[in-house]
């Protein structure tokens, strides 16, 4: 019916004189026209009615549909396949405009529907997102792939058909520049093969903690995409990383503490090996008033006991005795042990290592009951701030090398005994 009505509109036209050419322009016109009044109406109408049933719709994923533009570019096609068939219905009698118009409406086609599906593909990885095992896949590679797919694809759609050939026949022939889009593409194919085996793996996701001080990178991975690795610093600076440099190169990921529940503490204290000494009994004494001791006191002065005492009477070193040092680790132990924000699962050590120019070390490794950074270096500081109070309590002495002012004192005091002298 349709057809009929534009034959006799052809026929009308050229019986007022405007001939054969110029009525096929009108008709071409009036095509035209017809598409952009289906492309109105469909914005106007039937956009406005989706937008009301997304609205009124429970469901998430017709939501992010429309807010990816997947329904507004899909009404695009509707003028497309208007004016194709408009090229083959009204314009058969003249093959060649036929031709070229058919072609034009195919690659308009061609075109909507790559930015269609392109819509589509943003929209399926915006609703993973949403999924909390999204983050162990690399979506945004796998996006980046698809749409690098659908580009590819419709380049060489549209190649085909405005050289008029075979798609197949075009393909082809890529054999020959196989080298040159391994190197135009060598960034994309190591990222998609990295991103397969980071997935696979299980070795980063978006939200790790990681450190790359190759890259100078230290703080949260914002995204993994195709061909780089967004992280997010703890200093707000952006650091770039290529994806398949986190498989060649070493790199550390926190998320094993985040998912342990304790935050390593690993810190020693240096104490001047010139203060170490045996307990005596006024030290003693001083020591029996501390609640943290009483178990450790009472089990080594029974142990102690049971020495030979004419041995210990003719010399000290006959026989074992309690020393500052070894109380003050036992103490150490009993504390962190007390300490209510360590975790009470993992080691806990109070070490001595080995003596140094810088003193006697005695380290700490323990493990913070809260991850948090704040909260972990103010227990850490907490329990050290701690530990250096209680030092002369011990008898014992922190090493400190001699600053600037230690040695202007010592000249000081030598300047006023030449004096005396």
């Amino acid at each position: 019916m349709i057809e009929k009505l534009f034959q006799q509109l052809q026929q009308y036209l050229i019986e007022q004189g405007l001939g054969t050419a110029m009525a096929m322009v009108v008709l071409l016109g009036v095509v035209i026209l017809l598409g952009f009044i289906v492309d109105w109406l469909t914005r106007r109408v039937v956009l406005h009615w989706v937008q009301q049933k997304v609205s009124d719709s429970r469901i998430e994923w017709d939501d992010v549909l429309w807010q990816h533009r997947v329904f507004q570019r899909a009404t695009h096609l509707l003028p497309g396949v208007l004016f194709y068939w408009g090229a083959n219905v009204i314009f058969s009698d003249f093959p060649g405009l036929q031709a070229i118009l058919s072609k034009a409406a195919v690659l308009y086609l061609v075109i909507m529907g790559a930015l269609s599906l392109s819509a589509l593909v943003n929209a399926a990885t915006a609703l993973a997102d949403l999924r909390d095992s999204a983050n162990k896949l690399p979506l945004r590679s796998l996006q980046q792939l698809m749409k690098l797919l659908v580009v590819i694809a419709v380049a060489v759609t549209v190649l085909s058909i405005v050289i008029d050939q075979n798609p197949a026949y075009l393909l082809s022939g890529l054999g020959a520049f196989t080298a040159i889009l391994l190197l135009v593409f060598r960034d994309t194919l190591l990222g998609l093969v990295a991103g397969v085996q980071l997935a696979a793996n299980d070795m980063v996701r978006r939200g790790d903690w990681i450190e790359m001080s190759k890259y100078g990178a230290d703080g949260d991975v914002i995204d993994v995409g195709l061909t780089t690795v967004k992280v997010r610093n703890w200093d707000k600076t952006i650091t770039t990383i290529p994806t398949y440099a986190l498989i060649t190169d070493s790199f550390k990921n926190w998320r094993g503490m985040q998912e342990s529940g304790g935050r390593r503490i690993k810190r020693a204290l240096h104490l001047d090996v010139s203060s170490v000494r045996f307990v005596d009994q006024p030290l003693l004494e001083d020591l029996q008033r501390i609640d943290l001791l009483q178990a450790y006191l009472n089990d080594k002065l029974q142990s102690l006991g049971q020495q030979p005492e004419q041995l210990l009477q003719q010399s000290p070193v006959n026989g074992r005795r309690m020393t500052n040092i070894g109380t003050f680790r036992a103490y150490l132990q009993a504390y962190l042990k007390a300490h209510q924000n360590l975790h009470d699962g993992m080691t806990l050590l109070v070490r001595q290592l080995s003596p140094t120019e810088k003193g006697l070390p005695i380290e700490i490794y323990c493990f913070s009951a809260d991850q948090r950074w704040a909260e972990y270096e103010a227990i850490q500081a907490d329990i050290f701030d701690h530990i250096f109070a209680i030092l002369p309590n011990f008898d014992l002495r922190p090493f400190q090398a001699p600053s600037g002012a230690d040695v202007a004192k010592l000249a000081l005091r030598a300047n006023e005994s030449e004096r005396g002298a």
